[in-house]
């Protein structure tokens, strides 16, 4: 039923409010509604943010948007993890009505006294919600002018019409007739849910030998662990492990995914399980869980996060094949169907099949994702969720939030829109995107247009630049230019980016012309790699990828999702936009032409970045310490090798000393 002022449409909504709206701790959300009510009278509208254990939050007032709209909006950040409730309260606004008659009636002569007594009713009504010691006092003023018939009707209006009334009464309505929505619900969870710069690393590639005409040397979780303070300097807050557990050695892949293995070829580590155990177990060549555990402290030591590969599937060795029978699909002769992603075939490894005994997998999931919960991992990158059924994830994540609020599930799900949406709605809290494949500037606008706006209230993504899966044609065929722009725009164009190693070396060898798969993948091999060699002899980008998170840091503007503003170029080959918190602002500016030098005017929409529209302003570039003044319009010059991007802090000018010019 329609309450008696009526409040539509509200949003953010996720699934018509039967699922929680998703936000961190200090992270502002715009609440919109759309209020109105019969006749002339003035309406207001407020939001009431309700936090954990029912506490009250915040009594926030609301704005109309555009004039004449009925469209109302308010800007609200939760303090504190939990489950929280929103709700807008639409009330009629008694004094506002009054002023707006008051205005017209009163220069009219048009029933003056009266007009100004009914004020003074209303004005003495107001003065008792409002403290003492905030304000009172200037509207029983209001209310003895009003009611002075010594002082000209145009003065005893002008002394209810004072800034000082009107902020009191801003800050303390007179609300006649309070309708509220029903509540929302809002889940907070902690921030590395919405920020984090993410490194995936194969342990067993760490300090792994390869010596020709002798078995290969695997790394182990010892060796891996001396390659954290390099990723730690880095300035990454998370490093992602692929499965640790034993690989299985029927239908075993040898290098490049062929389908035959030799007798020292290491396998896939997403074909779980052998003899030597399952998705509990380490694999022998990494080490004993004292060695995992040994990698996870000093990733804490380092303030890394470590995230752990979660892929619910077997090898054909795994215990779970002959315990449990049941839970795979067998297929009419008998055999169990091996997983395929047409045209990739995967025969080295079984999906699992969880309609015979959905609680039994359930129950399983969770006693695994709990024992490496006990071992330190408090973030899962959970391997292909489209793939399993949408409530079977539901019930494992939310019993797992239930004990554990702040472990984070991050959806490897590379599939269809609604797929992707609803395991962010059902309790993902991250998600791959499609970021790997936008890359013209309509693209990219378009995208993430839709992913810090609509989107943002049930999915978090999280922009990898390469995976072990995906090496994109814009990265083989642009070279070291290509790597640094697709860096810089994940890193400012999201709060959580992550990269695959050897980005930072420009690996972009295909397997053949046309594939997104890397020449000899690590993902069937040991691939050892010369670190300290490269950047010596300047064939990495590390130190940008450095400054990039460095300045994920220092700037909170970077640190979220829903700020994130396109501004106009009149070259296609060049993007800017921007992002405010507060007092930070970031503005970037990339060539996404890996190849040629561009050029373009920026047109910046000024009041998005908090400044007046023919203001002038200093403007640092964060990735070379250059200074400029800005204004409207503004010329650049981007060169693939040398200056492949603008990466601009807003300062006040009496922060800067000097500045070039551009």
């Amino acid at each position: 039923m329609i309450g008696r002022i009526p409040v539509l449409d509200l949003g953010p909504l996720v699934d018509c409010g039967r699922r929680p709206v998703k936000a961190v701790v200090g992270e502002e959300f715009e609440v919109t509604a759309t209020v109105f009510r019969e006749g002339h009278d003035a309406v207001g509208a407020n939001v009431v943010l309700r936090g954990p254990a029912g506490r009250c939050g915040p009594w926030t007032p609301m704005r109309e948007l555009a004039p004449g709209t009925d469209r109302w909006g308010a800007t609200v950040a939760p303090d504190a993890t939990g489950r929280w409730t929103y709700a807008v309260e639409a009330w009629g606004d008694p004094v506002t009505t009054w002023r707006e008659h008051a205005s017209i009636k009163i220069p009219a002569g048009m029933d003056t006294e009266l007009v100004l007594e009914e004020g003074a009713r209303l004005h003495e009504r107001a003065a008792g919600g409002v403290p003492k010691s905030d304000g009172r006092e200037a509207v029983l003023a209001a209310v003895d002018a009003l009611r002075d018939t010594t002082r000209p009707a145009s003065a005893r209006l002008a002394a209810a019409l004072t800034p000082e009334v009107t902020a009191t009464l801003t800050r303390h309505p007179l609300r006649e007739l309070v309708t509220s929505s029903r509540p929302v619900p809002v889940l907070v969870e902690r921030e590395r849910a919405l920020f984090g710069s993410w490194y995936e690393m194969f342990p067993r590639s760490e300090g792994a030998r390869l010596v020709p005409g002798q078995p290969p040397r695997s790394g182990t979780l010892r060796t891996a662990a001396r390659r954290l303070p390099a990723i730690a300097a880095m300035g990454f807050d998370v490093v992602y492990l692929p499965p640790v557990h034993p690989i299985g050695t029927s239908h075993r892949k040898g290098p490049n995914n062929a389908l035959s293995a030799g007798p020292y070829d290491v396998g896939s580590p997403w074909a779980i399980g052998s003899p030597d155990g399952g998705h509990d177990a380490i694999h022998p060549d990494l080490g004993t869980m004292e060695d995992f555990d040994h990698f996870v402290s000093r990733a804490h030591d380092l303030r890394l996060e470590v995230a752990l590969d979660f892929a619910l599937q077997c090898s054909p060795d795994h215990p779970w094949v002959g315990k449990h029978p049941e839970w795979f699909h067998h297929r009419a002769d008998g055999s169990i169907a091996y997983a395929e992603n047409p045209p990739k075939k995967y025969q080295d490894i079984y999906p699992l099949a969880f309609d015979a005994d959905f609680d039994g997998l359930v129950a399983e999931t969770l006693r695994i994702l709990r024992w490496w919960m006990a071992h330190g991992v408090r973030i899962f990158r959970v391997d292909n969720p489209h793939t399993k059924p949408v409530p079977f994830w539901e019930k494992v994540i939310a019993e797992i939030g239930r004990t554990d609020p702040d472990v984070i599930f991050l959806a490897e799900a590379f599939t269809r829109p609604a797929m992707m949406g609803t395991l962010g709605a059902i309790g993902f809290q991250q998600s791959y995107t499609y970021f790997t494949w936008r890359n013209t500037k309509q693209e990219l606008t378009d995208y993430l247009t839709e992913l810090s706006g609509p989107s943002s209230a049930h999915m978090r993504p999280n922009l990898f630049v390469n995976t072990p899966d995906i090496l994109h044609a814009y990265l083989q065929e642009g070279g070291r230019p290509a790597f640094e722009a697709r860096a810089v725009l994940a890193a400012t164009l999201s709060p959580a980016w992550g990269m695959y190693a050897g980005y930072e070396l420009c690996e972009n060898a295909p397997a053949h012309a046309g594939s997104e798969e890397y020449l000899n993948s690590e993902k069937y091999e040991l691939r050892p790699r010369e670190w300290e060699s490269a950047e010596r002899e300047g064939r990495s980008i590390a130190p940008l990828i450095t400054t990039l998170n460095r300045l994920r840091r220092r700037h909170p503007a970077l640190r979220h999702l829903r700020n994130l503003r396109f501004h106009h170029v009149d070259n296609d080959a060049v993007i800017a936009y921007s992002k405010r918190t507060g007092p930070s602002c970031v503005l970037t500016v990339v060539n996404l032409d890996p190849h040629h030098t561009q050029e373009a005017t920026v047109s910046l929409d000024m009041p998005e970045l908090g400044l007046g529209r023919h203001e002038t302003v200093p403007v640092r570039d964060e990735l070379t310490g250059e200074t400029y003044h800005w204004g409207r319009d503004n010329y650049v010059r981007l060169e693939p090798g040398r200056r492949p991007a603008h990466v601009f802090s807003l300062r006040p000018s009496s922060q800067i000393g000097g500045s070039p010019t551009p």
